[in-house]
């Protein structure tokens, strides 16, 4: 019996149990929510995450006070060099500080699309010293394919922006130029038309959207329907710009359908003036 209990009080065999009960334990739960998740066809990636940080905490502060009394003694004989290690670990420092910073704001979830340092991404994970991002090209709405690693330091210091309402819907704004050769308002209503029958299947979901985040937010944004300008360029061109309130995994397509639309227009219109002006012209 004494020869259980000293190994249960053993800290070196309590190191290595302790440590592998909680990575069992991680594994296991993360393992059943992406389960329960999935069957549910839900997104629990933010619960995940925060579980297996609480773990990772509550491992660390299990370890720390099994070694306390050590660790006191090993702080005590190296006071002198106290300041040194400060400086050393700096980064390490200020990164777990900003880990506890975003812990207590929650300026963002996982799931998340936002903007740092001129990087967009949707923010897939956090822990102790980085937050990890899916890289999100915003003029397509799509992954690029890379990941970046963010330090936690970085948002101390660095304005955040949060795409988070954006990521389903977007306020898509293009512009085309041509020069003065038509006037784009000849056929600026069929267009317009053409704009409003691409919207027209999603404009009541839009139109719901689009006023749940005004009131979140409190600021009037573009949209439900479609709108479209006419400006000229610095040279005197003319600037055709359309934005188009959407769900952002049709921007692109909505923009390719209404820029073959206008070109159409554009050159049928052209045509036309090319005809008139060698009919008007004497022979």
């Amino acid at each position: 019996m004494d020869f259980v209990v000293s190994i249960l009080t053993n800290k070196f065999f309590l190191t290595f149990v302790i440590p592998a009960a909680a990575l069992s334990l991680k594994f296991m739960v993360v393992k059943w929510c992406r389960r329960r998740a999935k069957s549910k066809g839900d997104d629990r990636r933010d619960l995940i995450n925060n579980v297996k940080n609480f773990i990772n905490f509550a491992l660390i502060v299990t370890l720390l006070s099994i070694w306390a009394p050590e660790i006191q003694n090993f702080a005590l004989s190296i006071a002198a060099f106290a300041v040194a290690i400060v400086i050393a670990t700096r980064e390490l420092i200020q990164c777990v500080i900003g880990f506890f910073y975003l812990m207590s704001t929650r300026p963002f979830r996982i799931g998340d699309w936002i903007e740092i340092e001129n990087h967009i991404g949707e923010v897939t994970e956090t822990d102790w010293v980085k937050t990890t991002l899916l890289e999100v090209d915003f003029k397509s709405y799509q992954y690029t394919g890379k990941t970046l690693f963010i330090p936690n330091n970085k948002f101390f210091v660095t304005p955040i922006k949060n795409y988070n309402f954006l990521k389903r819907y977007a306020s898509h704004q293009f512009s085309i130029v041509r020069d003065q050769s038509v006037n784009p308002y000849v056929f600026m209503p069929q267009l317009m038309a053409k704009a409003e029958e691409y919207c027209g299947d999603f404009l009541d979901v839009g139109t719901r959207y689009n006023h749940m985040i005004e009131r979140r937010l409190d600021v009037k944004i573009s949209g439900p329907e479609p709108d479209i300008s006419v400006s000229t360029s610095n040279i005197g061109d003319t600037v055709v710009s359309f934005t188009l309130f959407c769900p952002t995994n049709r921007a692109a397509e909505l923009e390719q359908a209404l820029t073959t639309d206008f070109m159409n227009m554009w050159f049928a219109e052209l045509n036309k003036s090319t005809a008139n002006n060698s009919l008007s012209k004497p022979d």
